[in-house]
């Protein structure tokens, strides 16, 4: 039997019609700036989030380690939650190739009054924060969105500082469908963000910078500079651009299929496609769930996520929930 992957929702499989039109792909060289399929990517992702430009790269971690260094000078502040993924799962890129302090505050969803106290101004003494990053949505927050008011109020907060607002957008286009607000909305209030083509849309690989069209020229340096500058990717950029125009408003069936898991195991109510879970031995749920073919994600020793994908159907997530279920015993 084929089992039921809740590890991610990056494990979806490419569907054949997403094949075809990356078989199909005009493509150049993109260190160049001649492949069209990259170019029509770009330009329709800087177009939905109403910023001048957006530049491709291979990851949504390079999307913020260039965004990060775009609005965080070396020696300078980031500012964060305790659980962003920009601090928690990328390895310690912003220190060493940007030179860049993180600090933080405590983990889960930002807000004005919290970020406020923490905010450093220029000053003798002290390391000024140059920018604020928000992660929307929030993944070990359990895929929770952050309100648009809470981020208009943050924008005005940091705009009043003269600091810099990033966002790790890796599940931005389900905060959008979950939320029924804009991309061009959430675009207005960030100076940069990165956004994941592979995440819920189903596209095997990519992420694009979103930033104006100074910045955007600068993010192709540092893509080039990191590694990640790529010759005919629009085989990849096609994928992408089949994805934005196909899967975004399908995103929707996730969340249900998610609140269905929620509402078998009695953990309340879920905003997106991830269902955490407290329990009393993660690595042990995990593994006795393996064995009946349903693989979930341990993030802690008493943690477990399920997340649901474009490859999780309804009877997928009837029978992950019926196998987390009895190993729980709900």
């Amino acid at each position: 039997m084929t089992p039921v992957d809740l590890r991610s929702d990056t494990l979806t499989r490419p569907t054949d019609a997403m094949r075809a039109a990356m078989a199909a792909a005009q493509v150049g060289d993109d260190v160049y700036g001649e492949d069209p399929s990259v170019n029509r990517l770009e330009e329709q992702t800087a177009e939905m989030f109403g910023h001048e430009a957006a530049v491709f790269v291979p990851s949504g971690t390079m999307g913020n380690q260039i965004c990060l260094r775009l609005v965080v000078p070396p020696a300078e502040e980031l500012l964060c939650d305790a659980d962003a993924h920009v601090v928690t799962y990328e390895h310690g890129g912003a220190a060493q190739h940007g030179g860049i302090q993180s600090r933080t505050v405590p983990g889960g969803l930002m807000d004005a009054a919290t970020v406020e106290q923490y905010l450093r101004p220029p000053g003798w003494g002290t390391v000024a924060t140059s920018a604020v990053s928000v992660e929307q949505t929030h993944n070990r927050g359990g895929g929770r969105v952050h309100p648009l008011e809470v981020l208009q109020q943050l924008r005005d907060l940091t705009r009043k500082q003269g600091m810099a607002l990033h966002c790790d957008g890796a599940r931005i286009f389900n905060a959008a469908v979950a939320s029924g607000t804009k991309l061009s909305e959430y675009g207005a209030l960030f100076d940069t963000l990165s956004v994941c083509l592979s995440k819920g849309l189903g596209a095997p690989v990519g992420s694009l910078v979103v930033t104006d069209a100074t910045r955007a020229k600068e993010a192709r340096i540092l893509r080039k500079r990191l590694g990640g500058g790529m010759r005919q990717a629009g085989v990849l950029a096609a994928a992408g651009s089949y994805a934005l125009d196909h899967h975004v408003e399908r995103l929707a069936e996730d969340h249900r299929r998610a609140q269905s898991i929620a509402d078998a195991l009695g953990v309340g109510p879920v905003e997106t496609n991830i269902v955490p879970l407290e329990v009393a031995d993660a690595p042990a749920l995990a593994a006795a769930a393996r064995e009946q073919g349903v693989l979930i994600s341990v993030v802690g020793p008493k943690k477990v996520r399920l997340v649901t994908h474009l490859d999780v159907d309804d009877a997928g997530a009837t029978r992950a929930a019926g196998v987390v279920g009895g190993v729980l015993g709900v």
